[in-house]
């Protein structure tokens, strides 16, 4: 497998935070994240999706959040102050964020959407997600997210 650095990788060198790469299965077909954090002998609860919403005012936000749970959108809701949310479109996601369904990261997308990560990822030493690519995944110090896109820490899974 081809083994060449994404947008992801690159903004996280741009902003000097450790970080580690893995590659794995075809680059082509997605994985669930389960299976990413069994192909990689990974915990799940350290492997993380990024999840693409809309609210009732039209505004978009991200949620990351374990890929063995399920977003809790009520939860969702109140953690941006909205009424209600809802997943977005499978079909909307590229043009919105410039990424494919499986290869969604919080770093990277075409425009920075306020975005919420599940309080979870607090207790973990080390939290995988989406490298921007399928087949892709790195791993950082769930600080160190924060210090290249600004977001928030709240309870968001069922």
């Amino acid at each position: 497998m081809k083994n060449n650095k994404t947008n992801v990788m690159r903004v996280l060198e741009q902003h000097k935070i450790d970080y580690a790469a893995y590659n794995y299965g075809d680059g082509v077909t997605a994985a669930s994240g389960t299976e990413v954090a069994e192909l990689l002998g990974k915990d799940p609860l350290n492997v993380f999706k990024t999840l693409v919403t809309v609210g009732k005012t039209g505004q978009h936000y991200v949620f990351v959040v374990p890929c063995c749970c399920e977003l809790d959108l009520k939860k969702a809701a109140e953690a941006v102050g909205e009424k209600n949310i809802e997943m977005i479109k499978s079909k909307e996601l590229l043009p919105l964020t410039g990424y494919v369904h499986g290869g969604c990261s919080p770093i990277g997308m075409k425009k920075l959407f306020p975005t919420v990560v599940d309080i979870s990822a607090r207790d973990c030493p080390k939290m995988l997600f989406s490298g921007g690519h399928i087949g892709y995944q790195v791993e950082v110090n769930p600080s160190d997210l924060e210090k290249v896109i600004p977001l928030k820490f709240a309870d968001i899974v069922e």
